[in-house]
């Protein structure tokens, strides 16, 4: 029986997948099994992970038509073996030593049963935009939980099998908020906590999440906190942000541009922060603000990672 398994859902985007796979492929922690479901790819993700499969015995891979993320998931879960679970998902890049330091942890600390960390968000062409840093210790985790700030992003997350499980896995009404409603269950029978050390790299999508899905991820967040507060006997505060991320609308995708450009200034990042300036001052020649970003991304920065 391995000590891991990884458990990661596909669904196209093949251009990105290499990246994924290699960074689990090649951790420092050998120990695991990688269970991939490709949940219906159409653009020749497909092949590809057979090429991998074909290669490394440790990739269990199942192919069949397209049932959504929430029950590929479970579905997941039911295939593991290993007592700890780490997900992971087919865009983003884990750094080498994330499962030794995460196995590592849950071994040391058997009360924890949901382990999240430091990730840097990057963009599609691989670069750095800014570090997020949540709260390492229990009660401030839960409370941002409680809040809808979901502090433990979902592909670093290691779980503990048995305790999914047993509170009954990903509740499969929830489409896109999916980790909230179960980290919020998890946290009633266990601890949470999280690593300060950066273990992985969150890819950014310019146009990877619609307004639409948008406002029913924060739907379905305030859904879930409302239902913890019930079950915990609490007054609660929801928190949870609108969606930011671009709808396809011009005024959206200048927005967002702006955002990765001031994120990327804030975090040092000069040449990339210059790159989004560039870009908004095309989209939008006769407004400031692109000006204003590949100003700042000529004077020194304000040095803060998140």
């Amino acid at each position: 029986m391995p000590v891991v398994s990884i458990v990661m859902s596909v669904y196209n985007g093949k251009s990105l997948l290499p990246a994924t796979m290699q960074s689990m492929l090649n951790q420092t922690f050998t120990d695991f099994e990688f269970i991939i479901i490709d949940d219906g790819s159409n653009d020749g993700a497909t092949d590809l992970l057979r090429d991998y499969a074909n290669r490394d015995p440790r990739i269990r891979l199942t192919v069949r038509e397209n049932k959504g993320l929430t029950y590929t998931l479970n579905e997941g879960l039911r295939q593991a073996t290993a007592p700890l679970i780490a997900r992971m998902d087919a865009d983003d890049i884990s750094l080498p030593d994330r499962l030794e330091k995460q196995v590592r942890f849950m071994n040391e600390h058997p009360e924890v049963v949901l382990l999240g960390g430091a990730h840097d968000y990057i963009d599609v062409q691989g670069r750095r935009l800014f570090t997020i840093r949540p709260p390492l210790d229990d009660a401030s985790l839960q409370q941002q939980c409680l809040e809808g700030t979901t502090p433990i992003c979902h592909p670093l997350a290691m779980f503990r099998r048995d305790t999914v499980l047993k509170v009954g896995g990903y509740d499969e009404s929830y489409s896109v908020a999916q980790d909230l409603e179960l980290w919020l269950r998890l946290g009633e029978v266990g601890k949470l906590a999280c690593l300060p050390d950066v273990i992985l790299q969150y890819r950014l999508h310019e146009k990877s999440m619609s307004e639409t899905r948008q406002s029913l991820q924060v739907s379905e967040m305030r859904q879930a906190c409302e239902a913890a507060w019930k079950r915990r006997g609490i007054q609660g505060t929801f928190k949870g942000e609108k969606g930011w991320r671009a709808d396809g609308q011009a005024g959206s995708i200048l927005r967002q541009t702006l955002k990765f450009g001031w994120w990327a200034w804030k975090s040092g990042e000069k040449s990339t922060a210059r790159s989004y300036g560039f870009r908004a001052i095309r989209l939008s020649p006769f407004s400031l603000e692109g000006y204003k970003l590949v100003m700042a991304s000529f004077k020194s920065t304000s040095g803060r990672t998140g």
